[in-house]
This record gives C-alpha cells, structure tokens and sequence, in this order.
C-alpha cells in the first residue's frame, strides 16, 4: 500500500509533507535529528553563508500576542563548519535541505557548492530574510538580482533549488515566476513579514535591529494567499511555509497549492511533537473526506 503522506519536490522524496522550517533548532545535527526522529519529513538548516557571523546584539526576539518577532541577523558558524553535524544526519533516511545566503551571486554559487560537499539535499536560497541588509529581502525583491542568483547556484550544483520568497514585495507572482524562469525546483512562500515593537515605557523600539520579521499565526492568512497566488502563476512545486500550528493550518496550504509545509515558530509555543499531530491529523482528513493521498487535494481550492 504507498504512503498516503507522500510527496516529492523535484528529486527530492519526503515521506510526509512536514519540514522543520529555517531557522529554528537548525544549528546542531543531533536537534535536527530528533525534529527527524519525531516526525518531520526534511529538515532545513540554520541559514548560512561563507564566513562565521555573531548576528544582532540582545534583544532579538519579542513574544507578541499573536507570534513572535525576531530579528537575530543570520548567525552562524560559516557553512564549513556544519561538517561534523551532518554526521549525525547523513544516517537518517529524511533528508537535510541547507539555508544559504551570501553578499553576492558568487557568494551564493560558492556556499551552495560547499553545502552539496558536505551533505546537502537540496538548498534554499534565503532571498527573504527582512532585517539583515544587502542580502535576503533586498536581493529577493529585485527580480534580476534573483535570476542571476538562481542561475549561478544552478550551474555550481546538481540538487534541487529552493527560493523561499518575501512577502515584503508589492506583486510576489512576479518575483515566483523571475525565480522559475532561472530555473528554481521550487519556491518556498513565505518567510516572515517585516514588522516592529515599541515599548511604552522607555519609548523606543525594543528589538535592537529596530526591525524584525513576524512569524506565526498572524501570518498565516498572508502566507496562504501568497501560496494560493504563486500556484497560478508558475508550474514548479510550492514549499507553504508562515504560521502552520496544527493540521487544519497545513491542510489550508495543501488546498492552496502547496505539496509539502514548513513549521517553525509552532514548536516554540507546542514542542517538536507538532510534527506528529499535523501528519496524524492529515492522514485522518483524507481518510475523513475519502481522498487517497495528499495530492488529491493540492491546489484543489483552484477548482472551487
């Protein structure tokens, strides 16, 4: 009997559509494997670059009331050193998909060829981060920057390419279909929404970037519409990603056109168990509603 969970993204095979998403519990390989070991199908790491970087001065991160809102400036050790992690991971059968960002095209080409050497999947370009400048969200507003980017990855390695996209654009189609024509395997919408705190006591903003990115329930009504947008404008596998907390939230994705979802802020607020009760409660809607797999209800809000 095949797996009624099962999905796929270009080369890349999933045994259930849930990721961990960038960002959260992706330093270490023995935390990612125990995200694998409760149920995720990938998990995608840290985003890195060529060299170490320490990210913001504290504080980075501010709980609201409806997600979080964070803003930590990509740190990270440098690709290289997530070697020895992958030893940990290259032993499980989900596979490990590498967030990447650099300064440049080159930057990216070169962090993508390191990531394949040790063990990559696949890659994510993080052409969407919204607080750090001169990469993520100003490079993936610039629907020229990005083709370049995507295509220098593309020749530098032979694994599937992920874009994961901004929602911080005026039109996101347009920045999806730069993304396809360069030749992306897939898009991932989105990543977190530019936002801000301020503190009425002491009167100045409390993050100590000023900006930050919102994650988390608040988002998920955007992250939807984008997928839902993006499903009609390009023919490439669709990554949802932005405030999915249960399995009504990534069966909303699944409907929009979305064939696999990326959880993060929800394990903050649950624990990894999340991963579980998401797939348990899509295997039950589709034996509820009598569909036979997952890709009977992908996009299938298109047809309503």
């Amino acid at each position: 009997m095949s797996n009624p969970l099962a999905t796929q993204i270009a080369d890349l095979k999933l045994s259930n559509p849930t990721m961990l998403a960038a960002g959260v519990l992706g330093y270490t390989g023995l935390s990612m494997k125990r995200v694998i070991e409760s149920g995720a199908g990938a998990v995608v790491t840290k985003s890195m670059g060529l060299e170490p970087r320490t990210g913001y001065c504290n504080p980075t991160v501010v709980q609201t009331d409806c997600g979080l809102l964070n803003a930590m400036g990509l740190p990270n050790p440098g690709i290289s050193h997530f070697k020895e992690e992958m030893q940990e991971l290259n032993k499980l059968e989900a596979p490990t998909i590498f967030s990447i960002y650099g300064f440049s095209p080159e930057d990216f080409a070169e962090v993508a060829k390191i990531a394949v050497e040790i063990g990559a999947a696949a890659v994510e370009l993080n052409v969407s981060c919204p607080h750090v400048k001169k990469v993520g969200a100003q490079v993936g507003s610039d629907p020229s920057l990005l083709m370049e980017i995507v295509k220098r990855v593309q020749n530098q390695i032979d694994k599937p390419v992920i874009v994961k996209l901004t929602p911080n654009v005026t039109d996101i189609t347009e920045i999806a279909q730069a993304a396809q024509k360069a030749g992306a395997d897939a898009i991932c919408a989105i990543n977190t929404v530019k936002a801000m705190a301020i503190d009425p006591e002491t009167c100045k903003p409390i993050l100590a970037n000023k900006y930050g990115g919102l994650s988390g329930p608040a988002i998920k009504p955007v992250g939807v519409r984008c997928v839902y947008d993006i499903y009609d404008a390009v023919d490439i596998p669709i990554i949802g990603c932005g405030g999915i907390s249960n399995w009504q939230d990534a069966v909303e994705y699944l409907l929009a056109g979305a064939c696999a979802l990326q959880i993060g802020t929800a394990i903050a607020f649950q624990d990894i168990t999340v991963f579980k009760s998401v797939t348990d409660g899509i295997t039950n809607y589709l034996e509820h509603k009598g569909f036979n797999n997952i890709k009977d209800i992908i996009g299938l809000a298109h047809e309503m």
